[in-house]
């Protein structure tokens, strides 16, 4: 993913002419298989997409190989509403702050959504066929009089247009006292976590009045609060494995079979500060915003606010590898925290082999780590770009030497087009941007075979 390498081409884009508060996007989430696309955004709205399948006549037409369907919208709903809270007479937003899929068990698909303070469990499921035939019902629903009925008929089942369902299964309310930041789904596929600034819950997907806590760490006096859980994920294999991210830059990795309340951790991985670069900024930039395990399970990615993080889950004296997203914003740091910009949470992703990690920056760009290499490309998602088929052009921050065409200055920079959450396809190297209020799905045109090199 060097600066040389060939561009990933655009596959497909969903763009709003307008914007407005609720319409900014603050959720992406693939299923397990890629084939399907959740968004949450602040007016507590969840779009899903779905890819379509080309036929061989339409990839031969194209004259492309290895080219798959575009995402449409396949269902929206509303799945939260602003509500109040009147014990502490705080209101409480209808933002999504994070959707994860359930593995599919059959035909339905399943989602959890959250906003600050509820979760909810969620069906999607089609319907292509409707009964008729009913003894005791008219074809308009309504109920016979059983004196007219002189025969039994059995119900058939007749062919009807496609619609697609979404009901809620389960509502789980009162686990958070805090604001709920994580929700990770247990390889058991039973149980979930979630976790606000100071607690850490778990939660059996059938049980709604009642979780168990698995981590506390609000101290007796809140005078004593030095850090706060920023990010929590379940191990991809192991269920009995979780970590989660402080506000201090530190990770816990914790083992319930140790003990049933984890506030003990396992392991703790921290990266040791150079007292000699120590400033007024350096715990808030040093705030985990986001922790993923990877697919392996082996390494953990993390992101603060000027670099990524990969972390051996065997080492734990430091992190493995470090790759600087934007160190140019260092010397700003002071006019980034006047305008509240330094407390922004970006997320990280794996590609699906592990081999390649992004992350987003401001003026839209996001940036891609080639970890065998370590070099990093900056990419830009905009309108000019959205065009099918269209190059994604690689672009470069200008901090001093030789100025290229193209290059975009520092003091040029726009902090309000901020790229925070971003989705990569578990399987193939379709990526998701989220850009305020836009969603942006690009693809590389490579091999299929060749991918996940």
């Amino acid at each position: 993913m060097g600066e040389d390498a060939e561009s990933p081409k655009i596959n497909h884009t969903f763009l709003r002419d307008y914007v407005t508060e609720a319409d900014v996007i603050s959720t992406v989430e693939f299923n397990q298989t890629g084939d399907l696309l959740a968004t949450g955004d602040k007016g507590g709205r969840v779009v899903i997409f779905q890819r379509e399948t080309e036929s061989k006549g339409e990839s031969e037409e194209v004259g492309e190989t290895g080219d798959s369907g575009e995402y449409n919208v396949y269902s929206t709903f509303q799945s939260h509403e602003p509500d109040f809270d009147y014990l502490k007479s705080l209101e409480i937003e209808e933002k999504i702050n994070k959707i994860r899929w359930l593995p599919q068990q059959n035909a339905a698909h399943f989602l959890l959504s959250t906003n600050d303070k509820t979760i909810k469990l969620w069906k999607v499921s089609e319907r292509d066929k409707r009964p008729e035939g009913y003894n005791l019902k008219d074809e308009e629903g309504r109920l016979k009089d059983i004196s007219t009925i002189t025969s039994l008929q059995v119900p058939v089942l007749k062919p009807t247009d496609l619609m697609v369902e979404v009901r809620p299964r389960r509502v789980f309310s009162n686990g958070h006292t805090y604001h709920v930041n994580s929700i990770s789904v247990n390889s058991d596929g039973e149980t979930y976590l979630s976790a606000d600034d100071l607690r850490i819950n778990m939660w059996h997907l059938g049980i709604t009045d009642r979780s168990f806590n698995i981590v506390d760490i609000k101290p007796a006096n809140m005078e004593d609060l030095t850090e706060v859980i920023t990010a929590a994920e379940f191990h991809p294999h192991h269920c009995h494995l979780f970590v989660y991210s402080s506000s201090k830059g530190t990770l816990r990795l914790c083992d319930m079979r140790a003990s049933a309340l984890c506030d003990k951790h396992t392991k703790l991985f921290e990266e040791p500060e150079d007292p000699g670069s120590r400033s007024f900024f350096s715990e808030i930039i040093s705030s985990v915003s986001d922790v993923k395990f990877s697919h392996s399970g082996r390494y953990l990615l993390t992101r603060d606010y000027l670099t990524a993080k990969v972390w051996d889950l065997n080492m734990d004296k430091g992190p493995v590898e470090t790759y600087q997203v934007h160190e140019y914003l260092r010397s700003k740091l002071c006019s980034l925290y006047e305008n509240d910009c330094i407390f922004d949470k970006f997320e990280c992703v794996w590609n699906s082999s592990d081999s390649v990690i992004m992350t987003g920056a401001y003026n839209s760009f996001f940036r891609m780590f080639d970890r065998e290499t370590g070099r990093g490309v900056t990419l830009e998602a905009w309108r000019e770009s959205s065009k099918p088929r269209a190059v994604l052009r690689t672009r470069r921050v200008y901090t001093g030497g030789k100025r290229r065409r193209g290059d975009v200055g520092v003091d040029s920079l726009d902090f309000t087009k901020k790229i925070l959450h971003m989705a990569w396809h578990p399987s193939e190297n379709i990526i998701a941007i989220a850009a305020t209020n836009n969603l942006y799905i690009f693809q590389d045109r490579v091999n299929p075979e060749t991918q996940g090199q």
